[in-house]
């Protein structure tokens, strides 16, 4: 996973040096002077136009794209779980230990045991009344799970 971030935050570097384009501090861009709405200098309410135009539209395109990426990473529902694992006449389940609800496993359970404490990374589902956790994989096996004092 800190790979992958540090992949986004270099390439958000890049881009960003890549497309900056200076602009002089000598020159003011929008400030209606009277050089600039001479039109033979290519100045005037027109070029100010385009220029508002084209930074409304590069606006709406970059909210568009971080709306789009952050619903998609969070409807993905990828999460991970910890919990202990339990064997029942319905399969093998694991009850979460933050929010306390018995999730039945499905997917990657090879190497699952039940009694012991474990993590697990995959995403939550809920067929009907039945929250399902489709396993990609172990993250850790903790061991055998502690009585509750």
């Amino acid at each position: 996973m800190t790979q992958k971030s540090l992949c986004r935050g270099v390439l958000t570097a890049v881009l960003s040096v890549a497309l900056a384009k200076p602009v002089p501090a000598d020159k003011v861009r929008l400030a209606l002077s009277p050089r600039l709405l001479n039109s033979n200098s290519g100045g005037g309410f027109k070029k100010a136009g385009e220029e508002v135009a084209i930074g409304i539209v590069v606006a709406s395109v970059a909210v568009g794209v971080l709306v789009t990426v952050l619903m998609l990473h969070y409807k993905s529902g990828k999460r991970a779980i910890t919990g202990c694992v339990n064997a029942g006449a319905s399969g093998t389940s694991v009850t979460d230990e933050k929010d306390k609800r018995n999730y039945a496993l499905s997917g990657d359970i090879a190497g699952v045991k039940a009694g012991d404490r474990m993590t697990f990374e995959g995403r939550r589902k809920q067929t009907g009344k039945t929250l399902v956790f489709e396993v990609r994989k172990v993250a850790r096996d903790f061991g055998a799970c502690q009585p509750a004092p």
